[in-house]
Formats: C-alpha cells, sequence, structure tokens
C-alpha cells in the first residue's frame, strides 16, 4: 500500500472502532432480554428514530447503486425512483407511524413485525406469524447480501484487493458487530452513521462540482449526450461484445436515446410503495418511546431523505463528465462514489468519506440481520414450534441464526459482478407487496380477517416472483418493476378473501376501534 492509501485505511479503521465503541456500550443493556435486543425496550427518541430509520433503509445504494445508476443511463430511472421514494417516506411516516406505534402496544405490546400480524388477527394456529417470519427471513437474507457486495466493490476497489476476501471481511465485521449490541446499539450508531452518510454525500457533490467548472458545465455536458438529462428519455450505453460500453476518441459511445413513457415513471415511482412494507422502518414507528414524538421525527427524516436523494443523482451525473471512460460496465459504474472521493480529497478525508459506504452498509445489513434472527427465533421458533422457550434459549438461537443468515448472504455476494442496486430493487418488490398492503389494511380497514392477511402475504410474496422470473421476460408493458403488479394484486387478495370469509371477532374490532379512537394506554 502507498502512504495514501494508509490513510484511507487509518481513517476507516477509526471510523470502524468508533462504531464497536458503540456497540460495546448497549451490550450490557441489550442482552437483558429479547424485547431490549430486538426493540431496545421502545426508548429511542425522535432524532434517533427518524435517522435510524432512514439509515438504516437506505444502506449502500444510496452511495453507491443510486448514483450508479444516474451515471450510467441519465437522470430519469434515478430521478423518478428518488421521487417514488421521498413520497412514500413521507406518506408512511405521515399515516402508518402513529398507528402502527399505538396499535403494536394494544396488540399485547408486539415487539415484532410478525408478532403485531399475530397478535392484531388474534391468531391461534401462528400460521400469519410463521409466514410472515419466513419471507422476513427469505429477503432479509437477499438484502444482506447486497449489503456484503458493496463491502466487497468498497474495499476492492480501494486496496486493489481480491472482491470476495474483502466482502468476507466486511460480512464478519458486520456480523460481529451485530451480535455484539442489539437493536439500541444498532440504532444509536444509525443515527450516527447517518450523519456521516449526508455528509459524505454533500462534500463530494460540492467538491466534484467544482473540479467540473461548476453547474453550468455539468449541465452542458450531460446535453450532450442523447436522453442523458431527460425526466422522459433515456441514455443507451453502445456496448461491444466485451460487454463494456465503446469508447470512441476518447469519450463513450452512446445510441439514441430510449423512450421513458408514462409506464417506465410509474415503475420508477412504485419504489415509493415499497416503504409501507419495510420492516427495518416500521420497527423504529414501534420503538420510540413517545407517539407524539414522530411528528418531529417525520420532519427530521425528510430532511435528510430529500437532501440525500438530490445529492445521490447528482453525483452520477457530475461523475460521468469527469469520469466518462472509467467506468464501462453497469456494476462498475456503482464504483463512481468512490472514484470521485479518491480523486478530489485528502487521503485521510476520503477515508472518513469512504466510511460513509461503509455506514450506509453497516446501518442497513445489521437491521436485516437482527429482523431475519427475531424473525427466526422469535416468532418461529419460540411463536410456533417451542411455545415454552425460554428468553435466554431464543437470545441463543437469534446468534446462531445471525451466523447462518450470514453464511448464506455471503454465498449469495460472492459474484463479483453483482448490481447493488438489482438486488436491492428485488428485496424491495418482496417486502412491499408482501407486507405492505397488509400493513395498511390491518391498521386502516376493519374487516380484514386472518384469511385475508394470509392471502396478501402469499399472493403479494408469489407475485413478485412470478413476475421478476417469468412475467417481465415478455417485455413491453411486463416489464414494469414488479412491486406495482404485486401490490395491486396483494391488495385484491385481502379484499376478496376478507370479504368471502368470517367477519372478524368481536375482541379485534375492539382492539381497532380503541386504535382508531387513541384509547389506547401507553407504555
Amino acid at each position: 500500500m502507498d502512504g495514501n492509501t494508509i490513510q484511507i485505511l487509518i481513517a476507516m479503521v477509526i471510523y470502524m472502532a468508533v462504531v464497536i465503541g458503540i456497540g460495546a456500550l448497549f451490550a450490557k443493556r441489550a442482552h437483558q432480554n429479547s424485547e431490549e435486543y430486538f426493540l431496545g425496550g421502545r426508548s429511542l427518541g425522535p432524532w434517533v428514530t427518524a435517522m435510524s430509520a432512514e439509515a438504516s433503509d437506505m444502506s449502500g445504494w444510496l452511495l453507491m447503486g443510486l448514483p450508479g445508476v444516474a451515471y450510467w443511463c441519465g437522470l430519469a430511472d434515478a430521478a423518478w425512483t428518488a421521487i417514488g421514494l421521498a413520497v412514500g417516506t413521507y406518506i408512511n411516516w405521515l399515516i402508518v407511524s402513529k398507528r402502527l406505534r399505538r396499535y403494536s402496544v394494544r396488540a399485547n405490546n408486539s415487539i415484532t413485525l410478525p408478532e403485531f400480524f399475530s397478535n392484531r388477527f388474534r391468531e391461534q394456529k401462528k400460521i400469519i406469524m410463521f409466514l410472515s417470519a419466513a419471507f422476513i427471513l427469505i429477503f432479509f437474507t437477499v438484502y444482506a447480501s447486497s449489503c456484503f457486495v458493496t463491502c466487497g466493490k468498497l474495499f476492492s476497489s480501494l486496496f486493489g484487493t481480491p472482491y470476495v476476501s474483502m466482502m468476507i471481511v466486511g460480512a464478519v465485521f458486520v456480523l460481529v458487530y451485530t451480535l455484539l449490541g442489539g437493536f439500541l446499539a444498532e440504532s444509536a450508531s444509525d443515527f450516527m452513521q447517518a450523519i456521516v452518510m449526508i455528509f459524505a454525500l454533500t462534500v463530494i457533490v460540492v467538491v466534484s462540482t467544482i473540479h467540473a467548472g461548476g453547474i453550468d458545465a455539468v449541465i452542458e455536458n450531460a446535453k450532450q449526450i442523447p436522453g442523458f438529462l431527460d425526466f422522459f428519455g433515456l441514455a443507451t450505453p453502445v456496448l461491444g461484445a466485451d460487454g463494456q460500453q465503446l469508447v470512441e476518441a476518447g469519450q463513450p459511445v452512446f445510441g439514441a436515446a430510449s423512450e421513458y413513457g408514462l409506464l417506465s415513471v410509474c415503475s420508477m415511482l412504485a419504489w415509493g410503495l415499497g416503504y409501507f412494507g419495510m420492516p427495518q422502518v416500521l420497527l423504529r414507528f414501534m420503538a420510540i418511546r413517545k407517539e407524539e414524538e414522530l411528528n418531529r421525527s417525520r420532519r427530521i427524516a425528510m430532511v435528510w431523505v430529500v437532501i440525500s436523494l438530490t445529492v445521490a443523482v447528482s453525483i452520477g451525473i457530475v461523475g460521468r463528465q469527469l469520469y466518462p471512460t472509467v467506468h464501462l460496465t453497469k456494476s462498475a459504474a456503482e464504483n463512481i462514489f468512490i472514484t470521485l472521493s479518491t480523486s478530489f480529497l485528502p487521503p485521510i478525508l476520503a477515508g472518513f468519506v469512504m466510511a460513509g459506504i461503509l455506514a450506509a452498509t453497516i446501518s442497513s445489513s445489521d437491521s436485516y440481520l437482527l429482523i431475519a434472527a427475531s424473525a427466526f427465533s422469535k416468532n418461529i421458533f419460540q411463536g410456533v414450534c417451542k411455545k415454552d422457550a425460554t428468553d435466554k434459549q431464543v437470545m441463543i438461537l437469534s446468534r446462531i441464526t445471525l451466523l447462518v443468515l450470514a453464511l448464506i448472504g455471503i454465498l449469495i455476494a460472492l459474484d463479483e459482478n453483482s448490481v447493488i442496486f438489482q438486488i436491492v430493487s428485488f428485496a424491495w418488490a418482496g417486502f412491499g407487496a408482501t407486507f405492505g398492503p397488509l400493513i395498511l389494511f390491518s391498521l386502516f380497514w376493519k374487516r380484514t380477517n386472518i384469511a385475508g392477511a394470509i392471502a396478501g402475504m402469499v399472493g403479494g410474496a408469489g407475485m413478485v416472483f412470478l413476475w421478476k422470473l417469468v412475467i417481465s421476460q415478455l417485455g413491453g408493458v411486463f416489464a414494469i418493476y414488479e412491486l406495482l403488479p404485486a401490490f395491486i394484486f396483494s391488495s385484491i387478495c385481502i379484499v376478496v378473501f376478507s370479504l368471502l370469509t368470517k367477519a372478524p371477532s368481536k375482541e379485534i374490532e375492539e382492539d381497532f376501534e380503541a386504535v382508531r379512537t387513541g384509547a389506547v394506554k401507553d407504555i
């Protein structure tokens, strides 16, 4: 390693040490019982609730995936995705957060999402609990693998080391940290990481724009690429036989702009629907110490989200001007943030900015692994298989589950050419369609029953796989993002099966009315 690389490494090691320190600080409290470990005893303040929710949600794709999309094919895909996410974030905080916080207390003080669904419908056979926990295991394992891919790309790009070994190192670090501190440590560090992420994004876009000659120069360059700066057009990189973008006279080759119609816009805006089913965000709503503090959390979250998404898209646009021929594949384009950081910042500062990527990755993967572990140990093992399991047994099994899930995530992430954005989009669709409609109907439609809940989850999850793997291959109108048709299908299933089967019991309806009117005693 040269001197600059060593300085970057030192800065990142300092950051990682701070993160481990936070985990150690909360370790004793986290290990008191499963409620402390999985939900932090409902003690989060408004700032930590907001910042940790968004940091755990955005993950490494905010610093690598989204700029990579903008760098590769221009504004449209990235911008409409960002708009959909911003709108979805706002609506989720506005209409879901308070009622879910209140309902989770009423539903026998539920501390996980599967437990909430099960208690909400007062089920005896625990079918909903089992299914929801199983889907969390499936989609969060995929999600965690995207974080490991981010680690591998980051360390491999920075230090010139093999991707696989660096991916495994990153995964081991995340695993150790998650085992150590639990939900409170995760949320506290996510707060810090959210600050690091927005700082890193802002610094890079400002410095890079200055080096590019200013905003006007960036815009003029982007206009030279057909469709690159259009909201209703898409730039089309021309690829060679080796799968890399062609370069002529030192410039990347683009074909004619592709059409970007209303269907494509709706497809990208559909990302916002995913928020209603994201366990890592929904858990923050449940964990805040007071319901009334969610108003402040919403404002904090929206400021962070709008700034972060805008800057992330801008980085891809600026990067295309400064380094037009450095990243010639869709996968490599996700390294543009790293390229800009190491090119224009002093090594020690670049190291801390690189820690922003690590921050995004850690803040998401620890959430994913922890929620998935709780789904298996708390909901499947204790909730279904061994109802007399002790809290100690649940805690031990959760750690074993964390290890197994991390190993599976590592196997999925072995492919160096994995595109972070694509991995995240599939898992996002899975959660959004499986849980999103059910959350909304559970909170706002009294007639929803167990049959509707089961049909909605199975229908939504099944349609995500069917649309992604089969129907979308037909192209044309069927190439729409799988979340939209799956979300609609899940909603239809909930309504139809609820109406065709027995109405909820009087006790369930009383719970619903108590939550609706605010007649729920807080804890």
